[in-house]
């Protein structure tokens, strides 16, 4: 698993994008992991899978309304990160209201999840691989807080706790 003062793995995740710019096409869009986090600090929250109850419930809303508190820590993006496709990751965000306070991206694969180390098997109950709940700060690439949850909790990787680390 990854940990504290590694730099992430390099992957491919995807995020819907409802506009059209210069640089991304309407529709689904691949990004380098490791271009976006060039120079920037993000904080990064994962979670099991789109529309699922504590995700929907809490986890999303909480960082929509701890948003201009965490940017005003010199943050400059978070990403919520599921293993889903961009299409699914774009409807949830378009549910959860997150505008543009939150990038919503896709791994569909479960590649970034895998690399990470931070992969959760739920293929017995029929859900596949998901990835596990954390949360993380980087900055410039570099892990310089993880925070994964313990089976079934929801304590540490929260919008209000990530804040507190800030």
């Amino acid at each position: 698993m990854i940990a504290v003062g590694q730099k992430l793995p390099n992957a491919t995740l995807y995020e819907f994008m409802n506009e059209e710019t210069e640089d991304c096409s309407l529709g689904p869009n691949a990004f380098e992991v490791e271009k976006l986090v060039a120079g920037k600090k993000i904080v990064l929250f994962a979670l099991p899978g789109a529309f699922t109850p504590t995700c929907s419930a809490k986890h999303v809303p909480g960082y929509v309304e701890h948003y201009d508190a965490i940017k005003a820590k010199s943050v400059d993006e978070i990403w919520c990160v599921s293993v889903n496709d961009p299409f699914v990751m774009g409807a949830w965000g378009r549910d959860q209201k997150v505008g543009k306070k939150i990038r919503m991206l896709g791994d569909g694969s479960a590649e970034f999840t895998k690399k990470l180390g931070l992969e959760l098997d739920l293929t017995a109950r029929g859900f596949g691989v998901r990835s596990d709940r954390y949360a993380m700060i980087i900055e410039d690439g570099v892990v310089k807080s993880l925070d994964r949850e313990a089976p079934g909790k929801f304590e540490v990787s929260d919008a209000a706790s990530i804040l507190k680390k800030l």
